[in-house]
């Protein structure tokens, strides 16, 4: 049976940003994958047409009435649900967050721009707080700061990203504003995720790509998990010499807190000393230089590379040191936590280690 890949290519257009813009209610421009012009959209008699050929002389409805469809759904389902109701999937505090006490009860709600929110008041010191999730005292919604870090880590440039907001959410924010929101979220998620220990297999790979910084070429090594893409330690260096490859490897360990039975990598000679130095004693075996049609290769992290590099060639490049290596923390963190892995059946490598965890817990248990 053959599988319609119109739906499939419209998530493809709405996700580069800016591919969709809309004319009046029942009016929309689409901009052709080809890059050569756009497609207007228009609803008449409650039917959409397109003026591709697909549709006029098919008469299917084609990526681009989709693509349309799905940006109307979504604007609609992020628009309303920022009306003035209660949300639900608010979690209720325990004690009070300044004198930490249980004796705290429902008092009031407070109205802004995202909705109602439940106040709490506390008996013990008398003072009223809500539940921050983080976003306390944001002027844009949740979703909103969430689909933009989204946007951003999948290749899309700020500017680009605004537009969208704007489109779609209804939201008009200065380009300064979502870098500040990537900036904010990027060091929150990295303290919390800095406190996790990930449970890797014992097959590691490592290999180094090139950014540019200020002009000049900086290196960042990345070391992953075979078994569950876990991206386990990534480091920004200014050159590649043995102790930049040794300290990728400690900090491996340090993270996992294991050594791996199989280390991969190319034939950079750095690797070779640094293996010496780090994994040598341990009984660990060096991959090095393997082929393309080997069975243990490097291709998962050159994949890897190909999908930073959908930030980067945006980017053209960083200003300062600082700044390439609060985006490679951004970058481990997103492709770590939030985004799916095709060859993980759509988990994302954190929640492929987690339930490698448990597949190993629970063999030991019947191994017991």
């Amino acid at each position: 049976m053959m599988v319609d890949q119109r739906p499939e290519r419209a998530l493809a257009i709405y996700a580069k940003g800016s591919q969709i813009k809309r004319l009046d209610e029942f009016t929309y421009k689409v901009k052709s994958q080809s890059g050569s012009g756009a497609y207007l959209v228009v609803k008449t008699d409650g039917e959409w047409r397109c003026e591709c050929s697909d549709c006029r002389f098919r008469g299917v409805v084609c990526k681009h009435i989709h693509s349309v469809l799905f940006s109307l759904t979504l604007r609609d389902s992020i628009i309303t649900s920022s009306g003035a109701v209660p949300r639900s999937d608010e979690p209720e505090p325990d004690e009070c967050e300044y004198c930490h006490s249980t004796r705290i009860v429902k008092r009031g709600k407070r109205h802004n721009k995202r909705g109602l929110t439940q106040t709490y008041w506390c008996k013990e010191c008398g003072r009223r707080f809500v539940v921050d999730l983080g976003f306390s005292r944001m002027k844009c919604s949740p979703q909103v700061i969430t689909a933009s870090l989204d946007l951003y880590f999948k290749g899309i440039s700020l500017r680009k990203i605004t537009d969208h907001l704007k489109q779609f959410y209804g939201v008009m924010v200065n380009c300064s504003t979502v870098l500040r929101w990537i900036q904010r979220y990027v060091a929150v998620m990295k303290e919390y995720a800095d406190k996790l220990m990930p449970d890797v297999a014992d097959v590691w790979h490592a290999d180094e790509t090139v950014l540019n910084v200020n002009g000049q070429y900086q290196w960042m090594w990345n070391l992953m998990d075979r078994e569950t893409r876990f991206l386990i330690a990534s480091r920004l260096t200014q050159s590649r010499r043995e102790h930049d490859a040794t300290n990728l490897f400690l900090e491996g360990q340090r993270i996992s807190g294991v050594v791996p039975n199989v280390l991969v990598t190319d034939g950079l000679a750095s690797y070779a000393s640094a293996f010496d130095q780090t994994f040598a004693k341990k009984q660990t075996r060096h991959i090095q230089k393997p082929r393309f049609i080997d069975k243990a290769n490097n291709n998962m992290v050159e994949r890897l590379h190909g999908t930073i590099k959908e930030r980067t060639k945006t980017m053209r490049g960083f200003d300062e040191s600082e700044s390439a290596t609060k985006m490679v923390d951004g970058i481990r963190l997103a492709y770590n936590f939030m985004r799916p892995h095709s060859a993980l059946n759509g988990k994302t490598p954190a929640e492929a280690a987690w339930s490698a965890n448990s597949r190993r817990r629970q063999q030991m248990e019947n191994d017991d």
